[in-house]
């Protein structure tokens, strides 16, 4: 699925969405981090100064985006689970959720959430023909909102298991905004069978160059919070852990020998997945 950069332009620039291009934001950001275009030179600054406390942030990305397509390969695979909610998804790239899962099993339907008006116009653009997938506009911040969108209840039935995806996404969210909240609430939801998976960068590998890049994110006001494996597996409260358990991203899974893998201090970035079981909900 290729970019169409100009048929979306066209979209957010005729629905006057406030788009705050002059703003670094965390999903373009992401994109330019994975070698993307659509981004702004706001965001290419704030990534580049992450960069320079960070070298290899770049290969960090790329490893938690390989993650992400491995475990939804996992799923469609092992679980018979057929539907998606991906949350604080970000632009479209390679490998995007709904092309692994479609590879498996053409009726795979997925439900795409960030907070950005621009992947919205993007994602609306690049979806017109797949009536198995839509992108809306919320945030993870509002778990209710999202569930009970339109388009995610035309796509998800709730009755049956449903794979939800926080993937780098609850670094963004401050202790006092309660992560492990939000994740309980979308537990909640959901029926057993269901499986969520989740990564979050932390300080705890590399301290040092990873909290250089929390500086320099809040610095252009990012809100970047890196948690350590303790906090992380706390995220996972109520769901059984599904192995390896909690990994670092490159080593969950992997496709490729431990010698061709980067070092854990080059990723700093934990993940991992559960399944919710009956009686397990706290």
């Amino acid at each position: 699925m290729a970019h169409n950069s100009g048929e979306a332009a066209g979209l957010y620039e005729s629905s006057g969405a406030g788009l705050r291009t002059d703003e670094a934001h965390s999903a373009r950001m992401y994109d330019y981090l994975l070698g993307g275009k659509d981004n702004y030179p706001a965001d290419q600054e704030a990534a580049e100064a992450a960069m320079t406390a960070f070298p290899t942030l770049r290969t960090a990305a790329r490893e938690n985006r390989a993650f992400l397509g491995r475990a939804v390969r996992h799923i469609v695979e092992e679980t018979g689970i057929r539907q998606f909610l991906d949350i604080g998804s970000g632009l479209p790239t390679a490998h995007n959720v709904h092309q692994v899962a479609q590879r498996h099993d053409p009726e795979s339907r997925v439900v795409y959430v960030d907070n950005d008006p621009i992947v919205l116009a993007h994602g609306r653009a690049l979806l017109s023909t797949d009536a198995r997938t839509t992108v809306i506009e919320t945030d993870i911040r509002d778990p209710r909102a999202i569930v009970e969108h339109p388009e995610t209840k035309a796509l998800i039935d709730f009755e049956k298991p449903v794979a939800v995806l926080a993937v780098a996404i609850l670094h963004f969210i401050a202790d006092e905004e309660d992560p492990g909240g939000l994740v309980a609430q979308l537990r909640d939801i959901l029926v057993p069978g269901s499986v969520i998976v989740l990564s979050h960068a932390t300080a705890e590998i590399s301290p040092e160059t990873a909290l250089g890049v929390q500086a320099a994110y809040r610095a252009q006001g990012v809100p970047l919070t890196l948690r350590d494996r303790a906090a992380f597996a706390e995220l996972f409260a109520g769901f059984e852990l599904i192995e390896p358990g909690i990994q670092v991203v490159s080593d969950w899974r992997p496709t490729v020998p431990e010698s061709e893998r980067p070092s854990h201090a080059e990723v700093s970035w934990y993940g991992g997945m559960g399944r919710l079981v009956p009686g397990l909900s706290g």
